[in-house]
């Protein structure tokens, strides 16, 4: 459990043109905040689903003036428990991922890596494994968010798994 940073410039786009935080700045009829973070969360937590990552009590809070996202229930197993953590980081508008998930097991945890412009998957493994021919093991790691190895971007967080 901890906090998790992100570019909250990077990532998925979920929220539409304006933010919460930037509805919430707007001097226009004053729009109820907590909702507009309500909807984030859920927002969130559909998208985290989508990629068919599922933990039991899933529950996903998002608040618009820090920029972070809060994840807690329980997760099956830690590959699934960080890779709800990225997905919900990955996106935009989310600067901090607050990780109050648990998994029934202990396993060793991922590292974490920010992409950075001119970086691939080999470079990354060759960074982390000593080897680029392990890319594979960052691809599969970050499946289903990552739908080929050529489809990184600058301010993308990645799993880095431990060398087997």
């Amino acid at each position: 459990m901890g906090i998790l940073s992100f570019i909250k410039e990077a990532g998925e786009k979920l929220f539409g043109a304006a933010t919460p935080a930037a509805q919430a700045a707007a001097p226009a009829a004053a729009p109820d905040v907590a909702a507009l973070n309500q909807k984030a969360g859920e927002a969130i937590a559909t998208y985290i689903r989508s990629q068919g990552l599922n933990a039991d009590n899933l529950d996903v809070k998002y608040d618009g003036a820090s920029h972070t996202v809060t994840v807690s229930g329980q997760a099956p197993d830690q590959a699934t428990k960080e890779k709800i953590l990225v997905a919900a980081g990955n996106v935009q508008h989310v600067d901090k991922v607050d990780d109050q998930l648990t998994v029934p097991n202990s396993e060793p945890e991922s590292q974490y890596y920010t992409v950075v412009s001119g970086d691939n998957l080999w470079k990354i493994a060759e960074k982390y494994y000593g080897s680029g021919a392990k890319n594979d093991l960052i691809f599969e790691a970050n499946k289903p968010m990552l739908k080929s190895p050529d489809k990184i971007y600058p301010g993308q967080v990645l799993r880095i798994p431990p060398a087997a």
